[in-house]
């Protein structure tokens, strides 16, 4: 235990995600090793991303302008949408470099342990896009968890009347992967969506 600022300091970093009290110990002790102008550059980093960013007005992603760059860009296919939960989401299905469509961030999932429901997430917004009748797809990609699932048949039985087509992120085994290693639902999926190869 310390004393005083360096105590609080260890205390502010082991709050944030993924950060133990023994990261947020060499954190702490690596920030104040460093210049004080690499500090300050950090915390006016931390400030100003603060203040400038906000929520997308049309799909809910982070963003500094009033329309994120995904929305505004008119070589992405506006007839797709693909729903995620967080913003962190869309960075990683636009790694794949395979998806070229929209994006809905929902905020969350429905999570009654967490006292979330559909209202508190922005599902009505999502409804209120679909109503020009472009979209002609959505993607549902929640996380494969208990909540996500959950959000995923909400959101199902709330599109399907509407003609969409709705459809699921594939699940199943990673690449590199040992069957013998792989959970039952994880092998139970990748069966169910197991492809045809060749003709």
């Amino acid at each position: 235990m310390y004393d005083g600022p360096i105590q609080d300091l260890i205390a502010e970093l082991s709050r944030l995600p993924g950060i133990g009290p023994k990261s947020a110990q060499r954190i702490a002790f690596y920030l104040l090793d460093c210049l004080p102008e690499d500090v300050y550059s950090l915390a006016n980093a931390i400030t100003h991303a603060k203040e400038t960013v906000h929520l997308c007005a049309v799909c809910f992603n982070l963003t500094e302008d009033e329309v994120c760059r995904i929305c505004r860009d008119s070589r992405r296919d506006r007839t797709i949408i693909c729903v995620v939960e967080e913003s962190k989401d869309i960075m990683a299905v636009e790694r794949t470099r395979e998806y070229k469509g929209l994006y809905h961030v929902l905020g969350g999932s429905i999570s009654p342990i967490d006292n979330r429901g559909p209202a508190d997430l922005h599902i009505r917004e999502l409804l209120t896009r679909l109503q020009d009748g472009v979209v002609t797809e959505i993607i549902l990609a929640t996380n494969p968890t208990t909540v996500g699932e959950a959000t995923a048949t909400y959101l199902s039985r709330l599109l399907v009347p509407l003609g969409l087509t709705v459809t699921r992120l594939a699940s199943g085994l990673p690449v590199g992967g040992d069957l013998e290693y792989a959970d039952e639902t994880t092998l139970g999926r990748a069966i169910e969506g197991r492809r045809r190869i060749g003709v």
